[in-house]
């Protein structure tokens, strides 16, 4: 028997105001599996995975996670749920006043409570460790280079132990290296924590590197998915821009 999907979507819409984003979403991710949504400026994407969370609330649709609807939830149920939930935001969205070391120690003990101060410290070495940035344990975050600032945020988001990883945008405004460098890690991720991903890009070297699975949103919709190599055969005009 196939195990159920951890998100399942089903008919999500979304306005804001008369600009119609989603109109009528429907998408699945299984369980260890990596999916990349693809779609221009505005199509939705960040706004999609917000609502996954209840950072947006949704005008309609369902949004299962772990086999819960959370459009039906209370905030106390809710946040139940946020905390297998880790959200790597597309501006790293660290702390500016606080340390490396304090804005990691900040979300740890918002998510648990109870560790002691060993216990908080031996995580915030393991997460900056996975992102290679043990150094830059005592550095605030002007202190940081743009590719630095979103492995901090990844190593956040890692602190918690998550099942589920939502990437907005992870290798947005760096060079082509870092971009690189920040794909690999996520594939890495991946691979260690057997985590489930969506990962939101408009890199399509970011997309092939990362994704077992590729779905494109155009006009409020899923418009196709596939594989990397799939999509990249397709005779769909559209679809083929993403790969001019």
């Amino acid at each position: 028997m196939n195990e159920k999907p951890i998100i399942l979507i089903k008919n999500l819409w979304k306005s804001f105001g008369k600009n119609n984003v989603l109109k009528g979403i429907n998408l699945t991710v299984n369980k260890g599996e990596a999916l990349v949504v693809l779609g221009r400026s505005g199509s939705g994407k960040s706004i999609m995975i917000k609502c996954l969370v209840g950072l947006i609330e949704a005008d309609k649709g369902e949004i299962n996670v772990f086999g819960t609807d959370i459009t039906k939830l209370r905030n106390n149920e809710l946040n139940k749920i946020r905390v297998r939930v880790g959200f790597m935001f597309q501006n790293g969205a660290l702390y500016d006043s606080m340390s490396v070391r304090n804005n990691l120690a900040f979300t740890l003990k918002h998510h648990t409570k109870d560790l002691t101060d060993q216990e908080i410290e031996f995580k915030i070495n393991e997460a900056l460790e996975n992102v290679g940035l043990k150094e830059a344990i005592d550095k605030m975050p002007s202190e940081l280079s743009g590719g630095m600032r979103k492995r901090i945020g990844l190593a956040r988001t890692l602190i918690i132990n998550p099942e589920i990883i939502l990437y907005d945008e992870p290798t947005s405004g760096l060079d082509t290296i870092t971009s690189r460098e920040i794909s690999e890690l996520i594939v890495s991720i991946q691979k260690k924590y057997k985590a489930s991903s969506i990962i939101i890009t408009h890199d399509m070297s970011c997309a092939k590197m990362t994704g077992n699975r590729i779905m494109i949103i155009k006009d409020g919709v899923i418009n196709t998915e596939g594989t990397y190599e799939e999509l990249k055969k397709s005779t769909d005009e559209w679809v083929c821009s993403f790969f001019s």
